[in-house]
């Protein structure tokens, strides 16, 4: 794919969205930080509905620790791995107290370096909270950008270096959330909505589902 049809492309994300958001709910950076580490491999519905919850309790890594792992335990089990991410976002909660005068951290290897948070979790922090120019490539944008053409990859590292090296400057601080939205609502795993696509006639991909038959 060419820097031409990529313009294009991010032209028209801006233009139908121009000011793109995470789904996950959220009013610090804190309380972003815990949505993502819970969100691994769970919708970023059953984490807002559990959420919902426990923020009016412990929106605080301090509040967060005095509530304690089984007590967290029953306010995110409907979450997949929840025992796991109970312990993590406690363990999390100590470190920023002792390390980080209670705050979050904007910088990657401090990021990095707390308990169940990757690349990918630091990546949506940095973005969305301290509106850093990084790309969290998770499955849908791992899906979107092989399947378009616009950053292929065999892995997410290599997806995310691309996405960082190809996509205008411009576009960079709101890319990671237009393409997890396309990929989540019209470029889907199976059935891949190409008929109405906003960038059906740009994208490279070659086996495009065709326009459902009409009842």
């Amino acid at each position: 794919m060419n820097a031409a049809k990529r313009q294009e492309i991010f032209s028209r994300f801006r233009a139908a969205n121009a000011k793109p958001e995470t789904e996950l709910e959220y009013t610090t950076p804190f309380e972003l930080l815990i949505a993502v580490l819970l969100s691994a491999q769970a919708t970023d519905v059953s984490v807002n509905k559990a959420t919902r919850l426990l923020y009016p309790v412990a929106n605080t890594p301090q509040a967060m620790l005095e509530l304690g792992v089984d007590e967290l335990t029953r306010y995110i089990q409907t979450i997949g791995l929840f025992r796991t991410k109970a312990k993590n976002v406690i363990a999390t909660c100590k470190i920023l107290i002792e390390q980080h005068g209670g705050e979050v951290p904007p910088m990657r290897e401090a990021l990095e370096a707390l308990p169940g948070v990757g690349r990918k979790t630091a990546n949506v922090v940095l973005n969305t909270a301290f509106g850093q120019p990084t790309i969290a490539v998770d499955t849908h944008i791992f899906r979107v950008g092989n399947r378009t053409g616009i950053a292929p990859g065999k892995n997410v590292d290599v997806v995310e270096q691309k996405l960082l090296k190809v996509v205008p400057k411009e576009f960079l601080h709101d890319a990671h959330h237009w393409l997890i939205l396309h990929g989540r609502y019209t470029c889907t795993a199976r059935k891949p909505q190409c008929w109405n696509c906003m960038i059906a006639d740009l994208c490279e991909f070659k086996d495009k589902a065709p326009t459902p038959a009409l009842v």
